[in-house]
């Protein structure tokens, strides 16, 4: 849009093709710059604000920025930050909520998409009850540069697989879907070459494995799934909640099971739980990320 709008006074030459005092774009009122550019995606505003000084001064106006706010920002403004200084403009907290936002003694991570506003949220490992966890026989915590916090938890073997989660937040309106992100083996770098160890990987292929979901307004979803494709972090649909009221908080539970108890499993390193508005499912599957 910007393009299309300094073509108009740009003549193929460089150089203007108007007289200077025909308008210009620094002429336009900022009041009209600013109901145009709010109909546009933040990183696009971000971007027009950089051609003139009526764009720029658009490009801030709180109205604008308002708009891509969630509902609720005031009350994850009070949930997320830790400090806000006063007389703060919407778009600074729009960056500041953008950013990636740390809670719970580092096991949550919250911050809104930069294009849409939509929130998104990550669980760690840490985060979650895993059944036998405490037993470095079965489960241990290594660090990695793969995962957003920097552990994962690795499963060497097991005969109960089970994990569960719990969270309470005051989600803005809309629909999220929530995810396992799981992979199968253990990856390294050799020479600075990433590479897989597989020699954990066992028992996933004979039984799938059960997800479940449930939130404190009565939703309920499950899945399930047959882990394979060792070497590649996949997120793993659990299902769907739908939040209608954002000055409440909504309590979601979950869980990842695999219990029979005929056979052991092993070589699966989990990272995290991790919702998205449900518009985002469709990018995971276009990038090959999703599973479920």
């Amino acid at each position: 849009m910007g393009a299309y709008f300094s073509a108009l006074f740009i003549n193929q030459g460089g150089l203007s093709s108007v007289s200077s005092s025909s308008p210009s774009l620094g002429d336009l009122p900022e009041s009209c710059v600013a109901s145009i550019i709010g109909y546009l995606d933040p990183p696009e505003i971000c971007k027009l604000g950089k051609l003139n000084r009526a764009f720029r001064g658009a490009s801030w106006a709180d109205f604008v920025w308002e708009s891509k706010l969630p509902s609720n920002y005031q009350v994850l403004v009070d949930k997320i930050l830790t400090f806000v200084p006063e007389n703060l403009g919407k778009r600074e907290i729009y960056s500041l909520l953008c950013t990636t936002n740390t809670l719970d003694g580092g096991t949550k991570k919250i911050w809104l998409d930069k294009s849409s506003g939509g929130l998104c949220m990550s669980i760690s490992s840490k985060g979650l009850h895993i059944t036998g966890i405490d037993d470095r026989r079965y489960w241990n915590h290594i660090p990695t540069d793969e995962s957003r916090f920097h552990s994962i938890a690795y499963l060497q073997q097991t005969w109960w697989f089970e994990v569960d989660g719990e969270v309470e937040f005051p989600f803005p309106a809309g629909s999220y879907s929530v995810f396992f992100r799981l992979q199968l083996g253990r990856s390294s770098k050799r020479f600075g070459r990433r590479i897989c160890n597989s020699e954990h990987i066992h028992g996933w292929d004979k039984k799938p494995v059960r997800f479940q979901l449930w939130t404190s307004d009565g939703q309920h979803a499950r899945s399930q799934c047959t882990l394979n494709e060792p070497g590649k972090w996949f997120h793993y649909h659990i299902g769907d909640f739908n939040v209608e009221n954002s000055n409440s908080s909504t309590k979601i539970k979950l869980t990842m099971t695999q219990i029979d108890c005929t056979h052991t499993k092993g070589g699966l390193c989990l990272d995290s739980v991790v919702i998205y508005p449900s518009k985002y499912r469709e990018k995971l599957q276009q990038k090959g990320f999703l599973r479920c």
